[in-house]
């Protein structure tokens, strides 16, 4: 198959390119490096069957030919970078979304959008099925992110009810892993880099606020499944890892992995509507795709630091 990975020089985009080359399939990936790295994607420029583009899914996109799938992850996706952005993530998920719609419908091609569990917003159902609506505020500083998702939702349902594109959503709950940017400002890169360099991890809040991390080849994983895999048209699945910790237990466990002796220091938090429990259900996923998380914390994030000591150039932690 040939397909088209929006946002595919991005932290997640990457990974998927690379398994969709190794899979075998034809990849063109569409970034406009504003969030995205090129270097992201620099082991697969050899490959004859891959074409990076830098384009914005906003605008008219160059040509290249028919696909059959269209993947759909371009956006910023961590507070600082939406929070700088936030003209352009409405506009790449709501203009993006539509284009990239009508690129998917007029080559009879699978489209899946790439949400997020910050659809849910600060939530009040814990942990988050995919029935849940969501507590979201429409006027706060992360509604550029959250309701431009939602936004993107349900065109995309819309595109599916009334013009029978075969389209499917995922929502994905917080992941990490290797080329994720170490300035995005989210915890893991926060703290990975904070343990490196010997400074200080930083929490926001009591620290007792929870997530749930994915390692992103296990995320790449699910993605390929709800793509891929039979009666998936017309869904939406939760993607992400149910192990909730809190915030305060991941800096001590990244800070040990590391090998660092950096102290905890508070701060409050950057917005008031920062979610204080994430935590997918992943019943449906493991039913209808047969998928699960299989990378536990430990391995994941060693892992991960190897992939960060080598990136920021750190020999041992001070």
């Amino acid at each position: 198959m040939r397909s088209l990975i929006s946002g595919g020089a991005g932290f997640i985009g990457s990974h998927l390119c690379a398994r969709l080359l190794h899979d075998g399939h034809d990849v063109v990936a569409v970034d406009n490096l504003s969030t995205g790295n090129a270097e992201n994607v620099s082991h697969l420029r050899d490959s004859a069957r891959f074409a990076l583009l830098q384009g914005d899914v906003t605008e008219p996109l160059p040509e290249f030919g028919p696909v059959d799938a269209v993947f759909h992850l371009a956006s910023p996706a961590s507070p600082p970078g939406y929070l700088r952005r936030p003209v352009e993530t409405m506009m790449a998920n709501s203009v993006g979304t539509q284009r990239l719609l009508d690129l998917a419908l007029a080559n009879r091609a699978r489209f899946l959008l790439a949400s997020t569990s910050e659809a849910y917003g600060d939530p009040l159902e814990h942990p988050q099925k995919e029935s849940y609506w969501g507590n979201v505020n429409p006027n706060g500083e992360r509604s550029c992110y959250d309701e431009a998702k939602r936004f993107a939702e349900a065109i995309t349902f819309v595109y599916w009810r009334t013009n029978g594109l075969d389209a499917r959503i995922i929502r994905i709950f917080n992941t990490y892993g290797p080329h994720s940017d170490p300035e995005d400002g989210r915890v893991v890169p926060n703290f990975v880099s904070q343990a490196l360099t010997g400074e200080p991890l930083t929490l926001y809040g009591s620290g007792e606020q929870t997530r749930s991390l994915c390692y992103v080849g296990d995320l790449v994983e699910g993605i390929v499944k709800a793509m891929f895999s039979p009666n998936t048209t017309g869904e939406v699945f939760n993607l992400g890892n149910p192990d909730e910790r809190t915030v305060r237990d991941l800096a001590l466990t990244i800070n040990k992995l590391a090998g660092g002796r950096s102290e905890l220091v508070y701060r409050p938090f950057i917005s008031a509507d920062d979610p204080q429990r994430r935590c997918p259900d992943i019943t449906k996923a493991r039913a209808v795709l047969g998928w699960e998380p299989r990378i536990g914390l430990d391995e994941g994030m060693a892992r991960t630091i190897a992939w960060f000591r080598e990136r920021l150039g750190v020999v041992t932690a001070r």
